[in-house]
């Protein structure tokens, strides 16, 4: 028996780690009842089998315990009105003894052979109106071994001991006999109408072959063995509980109750998971929209380059033409003659007027394009913002704040996207958030003035100024550097080198006019794209932490059930 009671022993060392596995993970998911309950449960794995007697005030409770007892004494005591909402946890003692645990638990030691294998838990009516009777009695509940249900005889049927079977059922799968008490006090007859409803009503709320009992506490202490109905519940209790199985039982028990209060995390954890999937979608979803706009921005910012850059052959060539007419020999000579006798300008007031003209075509025409197609590319960031702005608006939140369980986190996530919402909003009104100083400085018509506009729109301007600013450098590097060799020419003997020299210099200008307005444009965008995506830093703080949270607790769920099941 000692080797047996050994053994016994380290399993259940054993399970209480598995308790202490769960307690950690109700502490971090934030699921307090069920850290309580767990917390009781750990302090009752080396208790003695429980029966719970559970029913309305008035069933009969305290004489039907004080009958199963058997002994002289009023353990329980009986009482005309309802007692206080205190309940009785009957154990062994060796000798008789009232412990007050506190106010709403005694403990009452007795030397009943029956208690040195199971402990009775009396507890107050699932009808009285007293405060605190019902919290305190389905407190018993995850560790009880075996629900009495004490039922009137004469009506077995009234609607709050059911709905307490109901949530016993539900909650706690627990073990569950009947027992109709007083049976004295009505005919044989109408008790067996009351026994079979009861049979039947417990078939209906998924008991199969339920165990019910019609006793009287009254015969049973009046010595009417016979025809009391204690002999039969006694032998159910002899049979299924008692003579060394107790034990056994009540640590197969206390697994079962903490597979159960497992799912019930799991359960409970399911909006949890859902909300964290939800979110996680809509923060894809996010990205996936300022990528999508990023990417078309920057298919725009390729398409106004190479119409720019159209534009800018177009011109050159055509003004390569010119130069080459303009410049041949005969042309020259001829120009050389003419200004002599004033009829025509000179070679240089030509070559002044040509490079003015040059320099008016290319400014006009890509200031043109400059202007609509940066509008295309401020209106593509303005869209960004109002897509993920829009979007913020409508992120689906399942997970409430009013949540039995996860209000704390509810609220936390809540409170980050308001935050987010309201951030994202005032970051949309301000335009300094769409001003680079950097980009703009070398434009002289760019003032601070012209970001006193609000919000996206005066993307268009700046970008405007920055791009009309790097196409003047280049339209200015170009004329410039064929400015002097236009002022060094004579008699076309250097034509050729000036003709070269203009198409070497008109390359060098269209590679520097893509570069900087592809790669200026670019990193604008990209900047401003980064700066919405901070506005989420704190939403996937939260994200992060969730994840690691959800993953945490289903691993250390998927041991505690393995070590379980490996126990049973």
């Amino acid at each position: 028996m000692n080797h047996i009671n050994e053994a016994l022993h380290q399993k259940i060392s054993k399970l209480a780690i598995s308790v202490d596995k769960l307690i950690d993970v109700t502490k971090e998911v934030g699921h307090d009842k069920l850290e309580i309950t767990l917390g009781e449960l750990r302090n009752q794995l080396e208790a003695p089998f429980t029966f719970v007697i559970v029913g309305e005030v008035k069933a009969g409770k305290s004489s039907f315990i004080n009958a199963l007892l058997d002994t002289d004494r009023e353990i329980c005591k009986v009482a005309p009105s309802p007692m206080t909402d205190t309940i009785q946890q009957i154990v062994y003692g060796t000798e008789e003894k009232i412990e007050i645990i506190n106010p709403y638990l005694k403990k009452i030691f007795q030397p009943v052979e029956i208690l040195k294998e199971i402990a009775i838990v009396d507890t107050p009516g699932t009808n009285t109106i007293v405060e605190h009777h019902q919290e305190i009695t389905e407190k018993f509940i995850p560790y009880s071994d075996l629900i009495v249900f004490v039922f009137e005889a004469k009506n077995p049927y009234r609607q709050s001991s059911w709905e307490f079977f109901d949530y016993i059922n539900a909650e706690w799968h627990r073990k569950i006999i009947f027992v109709l008490q007083q049976k004295d006090l009505l005919p044989e007859a109408d008790l067996r109408i009351n026994y079979n409803g009861v049979v039947e009503h417990a078939i209906k709320k998924g008991i199969e072959n339920p165990n019910v009992f019609a006793v009287s506490a009254k015969l049973e202490q009046e010595d009417y063995h016979d025809i009391s109905g204690f002999k039969e519940i006694r032998k159910y209790i002899g049979d299924n509980i008692t003579g060394g199985k107790a034990p056994e039982l009540k640590f197969q028990n206390n697994i079962n109750t903490l597979l159960t209060i497992s799912l019930k995390l799991d359960e409970s954890m399911k909006t949890r998971i859902r909300q964290y999937e939800l979110d996680v979608k809509f923060r894809t979803e996010i990205r996936e929209l300022i990528d999508t706009q990023h990417i078309k921005t920057e298919k725009q910012i390729t398409v106004l380059a190479e119409n720019l850059l159209d534009s800018y052959d177009n011109i050159t060539r055509q003004k390569l033409s010119d130069l080459e007419d303009g410049l041949s020999f005969m042309s020259v000579v001829k120009r050389s003659f003419s200004s002599i006798f004033g009829k025509e300008s000179s070679l240089k007031e030509w070559l002044n007027t040509q490079a003015k003209d040059f320099e008016l075509k290319l400014n006009t025409s890509l200031r043109d394009k400059l202007q609509n197609g940066i509008i295309d590319v401020a209106e593509n960031i303005q869209t960004m913002g109002k897509l993920v702005d829009n979007k913020l608006r409508y992120s689906e939140t399942i997970l409430k704040n009013n949540d039995e369980i996860f209000a704390d986190i509810a609220e936390r996530r809540i409170n980050v996207l308001k935050d987010l919402q309201q951030s994202f909003n005032q970051f949309m009104n301000k335009a300094e958030n769409f001003y680079d100083e950097g980009m703009v400085s070398e434009s002289s018509k760019m003032t601070p003035n012209l970001a006193a506009g609000g919000g996206v729109a005066i993307v268009g301007v700046i970008l405007a100024a920055v791009a009309q600013g790097a196409v003047f450098d280049i339209t200015g590097g170009v004329l410039t550097a064929v400015g002097v060799l236009f002022a060094g020419v004579t008699l076309g003997l250097n034509r050729s080198k000036v003709i070269n020299k203009f198409e070497e210099e008109i390359v060098k200008g269209r590679g520097k006019m893509k570069d900087e307005v592809t790669e200026k444009l670019s990193d604008y965008t990209s900047r401003i794209k980064h700066k919405i995506e901070a506005n989420f830093f704190e939403f996937d703080q939260m994200l992060d932490k969730e994840g690691l949270t959800i993953e945490r607790v289903n691993k250390v769920q998927g041991e505690i059930r393995a070590e379980l099941d490996g126990m049973k």
